[in-house]
């Protein structure tokens, strides 16, 4: 986390160069492998840490302060490498057997076109917003598997490079340096175990439950990949904040107004502190709690309970989206010019917003139809 910290200086000055190139700098990637970042939800069988999550969400949050690209596929490859420990244990040593410090990146989207064949699956479909995919020689890719009779059943399909080509379709208003472009497979061959079934990670009964036993691999899927797309934007906001702080102390309008003395201004940055404050307590509480009874050996089985951590997680980005655009509508004549800082805080936010996981209404429909008595009808929980 100090490390984290302490790169927030150099992700600033790179901001530009971050967007203009609409990816994450090289350097910077090695520099989050070289301060560990990756490894702290990595299994030790391979180099990780096997920390609790919400020291990733922490570094993360950090991150977001100085950039919320480089934030951005900090949460989407990280807990790829959290994924890994619920596959087939073939699968993380086919990945990481030469070097364990390769990524994965990934989009879930259910494209795949999936026919089961011997030993495995050929896999074919294109997929859009593969967060980093550029610093990464995996990805997972998602896929239905249909069967007469039954639903669909979701996987995720493990792939390397040489099966799949990349789309440089990423021109976009925020989060311009996660370089999310396309992913497109022509009719690769896929094994069985480089499969993972939806199910098993709302079930917990993954295949490599008996292998990677730590405690942090008990966690529903669900859980813990939706607050690696929202978390960023706690940080990017607490950064748009800071940015604000550092103009309004100072500022005086054209008509001779301090903006510190403005009522609309000192409500702006109390509000917006309090928000990040209850945002991250919530967070950590809600893996603290889950946390708590895996350790207990108690079954995380109180659907409501996940239902509304699931809730909790999709309306971050939102809330972080009403306070950043209250920060920017008190600057004032000066907040519209396209060198003031304050601008990537509000274009990130807002495209982070885009994200599927980050859309409150249904994630709370959901919720308060299960508190009337109805069925649940989402399981990515």
């Amino acid at each position: 986390m100090q490390r984290a910290r302490a790169m927030v200086p150099r992700l600033k000055e790179r901001a530009a160069k971050t967007d203009a190139e609409r990816k994450v700098p090289d350097e910077t990637v090695r520099e989050m492998k070289e301060a560990g970042f990756f490894r702290v939800l990595q299994p030790k069988l391979y180099g990780g840490y096997e920390m609790d999550p919400q020291v990733f969400y922490e570094v993360l949050m950090t991150l977001a302060e100085g950039c919320m690209s480089t934030a951005w596929i900090y949460g989407v490859i990280g807990v790829h490498n959290w994924q890994m420990a619920l596959f087939d244990p073939r699968a993380a040593a086919e990945v990481w057997a030469q070097d364990t410090d390769v990524l994965i990146a990934s989009t879930y989207m259910p494209k795949g076109q999936v026919k089961p064949v011997d030993g495995g699956f050929r896999f074919s479909g294109r997929w859009g917003f593969s967060s980093g995919i550029d610093h990464c020689e995996w990805v997972l890719l998602g896929g239905l598997i249909f069967n007469e009779g039954q639903p669909p059943e979701y996987r995720t399909f493990l792939l390397p490079r040489r099966d799949f080509k990349v789309l440089d379709t990423w021109h976009v208003m925020g989060l311009k340096g996660t370089g999310s472009k396309d992913i497109v497979v022509e009719d690769a061959f896929v094994p069985e175990y480089r499969t993972h079934k939806a199910s098993d990670g709302f079930m917990g009964t993954n295949p490599g439950r008996e292998t990677f036993t730590a405690d942090l691999y008990k966690l529903p899927f669900g859980q813990i990949f939706v607050r690696a797309v929202s978390s960023a934007a706690i940080g990017g906001l607490q950064g748009a904040l800071d940015t604000f702080l550092d103009f309004a102390k100072v500022r005086v309008g054209d008509m001779g107004n301090k903006t510190s003395e403005q009522p609309p201004a000192q409500l702006a940055a109390s509000e917006t502190a309090l928000a990040i404050d209850e945002m991250k307590l919530v967070l950590n509480r809600n893996f603290e709690v889950l946390m708590k009874s895996i350790r207990a050996g108690e079954p995380l089985s109180d659907i409501q309970q996940r239902l509304r951590f699931r809730h909790q997680a999709a309306q971050v980005v939102e809330r972080c989206a009403k306070q950043v655009y209250q920060l920017f509508s008190v600057c004032g004549g000066r907040g519209i010019f396209t060198d003031f800082p304050l601008h990537r805080y509000l274009f990130d936010i807002m495209a982070a917003r885009g994200h599927y996981a980050n859309n409150p209404d249904q994630f709370g429909r959901n919720y308060g139809a299960v508190m009337l008595g109805k069925e649940n009808t989402d399981y990515f929980i």
